[in-house]
């Protein structure tokens, strides 16, 4: 007897499905597709990462044992590994692609307000890159080395909320630096980078749009100073400098003034040298944003263990990209999810939830709430006084 819609229609309940159509019909998805449409296949593979599948044989084996719930779900085609594998062969990675970009405004508004801990309005960006070790013989086009193949998965995320908001998949030979070829910076965005990201002429383009970035200074950094600032020591900063560069090329490159600050980590006793366009944040605010970039990895970290991005469904280039658009989608929709409920879980915890709880009848909001165990009411003081009778006997 039907008592409610299942957790997984609750959630899928949750996507903007005519912008799902658009993107299908952008790429002509279901052109000649009478039965196991776009949107089954997505269904199929969102399943998946909810509920740490491993391979396409697990997700034909668990959606068939649950057989009259599939229309439920609305997965509305018959579930077979070689349909699955063909769709994500074939069908148009872009219209996973599109589709996860289109979520990721929406995730990006209801995190807008989100607390830093920094006195900052600016939006904020980390950009890292994470790499995906493959086998060359089971995956050739993404050769890496001689006998290595790899993807990369180049990343800019908004620290507040933590919400990718661009994605570059490439092979494992594309430099990281690269990618600041194909970012459309955002006047007054912070963009916070490692020293793999310092090209200087990248980084004057970034200037030119009246965009921010804070990096580490290499080593070998060929500099002069202009101007020293005072700084307060106690709190590990060791200098707060205004200089130019006096390298043949970096000068070239860079010919406006730059700002270099060394702060020492109190904590582990670690010295730092930023580079920084910015002269007006004080100069702990900036060693403080650097601190933040961390929280990319830790997101790389976190797919890693918690999507189905290590071992892929399929081997081809497309098969793979629509795997990681689906499981970067999947990511966002949690996260809007989690506002949109206003949640206090984090998201391995819903996550975790969800994988048991997925064919489950009940309010979404239920499910995921996190209620503290009610205690029971023991009266104790019978007890209490049990014990102070056979004391004075």
């Amino acid at each position: 007897m039907h008592s409610g819609q299942l957790i997984f229609s609750q959630i899928m309940g949750h996507l903007p499905m005519h912008t799902f159509r658009r993107c299908v019909s952008r790429y002509q998805g279901n052109f000649k597709v009478k039965r196991f449409t776009c949107r089954d296949q997505y269904y199929a593979m969102a399943f998946a990462q909810l509920t740490y599948r491993e391979s396409l044989r697990d997700i034909e084996a668990c959606l068939r044992a649950q057989k009259s719930k599939l229309h439920h779900m609305g997965i509305h085609g018959g579930i077979s590994r070689t349909t699955l594998a063909k769709a994500n062969e074939r069908r148009d990675w872009r219209i996973y692609a599109d589709f996860a970009q289109a979520l990721i405004p929406v995730a990006r508004k209801l995190y807008v307000d989100e607390e830093l801990g920094l006195d900052l309005d600016n939006t904020i960006y980390a950009l890292d890159s994470t790499t995906i070790d493959l086998c060359l013989s089971v995956f050739p086009w993404a050769r890496f080395r001689t006998a290595k193949a790899a993807v990369k998965l180049h990343t800019l995320l908004d620290l507040r909320g933590n919400i990718p908001t661009f994605i570059h998949i490439s092979d494992g030979k594309l430099h990281d630096v690269n990618v600041l070829d194909i970012l459309v910076p955002e006047a007054g965005s912070f963009y916070v980078m490692d020293r793999g990201y310092v090209d200087f002429g990248r980084l004057f383009e970034l200037n030119q749009c009246m965009a921010f970035f804070v990096t580490r200074a290499k080593s070998n950094l060929q500099f002069r100073r202009l101007y020293s600032h005072p700084v307060d020591k106690t709190t590990g900063l060791r200098c707060d400098q205004t200089i130019v560069l006096t390298g043949f090329y970096s000068r070239k490159d860079y010919p406006a003034k730059l700002r270099r600050i060394k702060y020492r980590d109190t904590e582990t006793g670690k010295l730092f040298v930023f580079l920084t366009n910015n002269f007006s944040l004080p100069a702990l605010t900036i060693a403080k944003l650097y601190r933040h970039r961390w929280k990319v990895e830790l997101f790389f970290k976190w797919i890693k263990q918690h999507l189905r991005i290590k071992s892929f469904f399929g081997t081809t280039e497309n098969a793979v990209k629509t795997q990681v658009w689906i499981a970067v989608s999947v990511y966002v929709l949690v996260a809007i999810i989690k506002k949109r409920l206003n949640l206090d879980a984090s998201l391995y915890t819903i996550l975790q939830i969800l994988s048991l709880t997925i064919f489950e009848r009940m309010p979404l909001y239920q499910a995921l709430a996190e209620q503290e165990p009610k205690q029971e009411n023991c009266d104790m003081c019978k007890q209490l006084n049990l014990f102070e009778k056979m004391s004075g006997q």
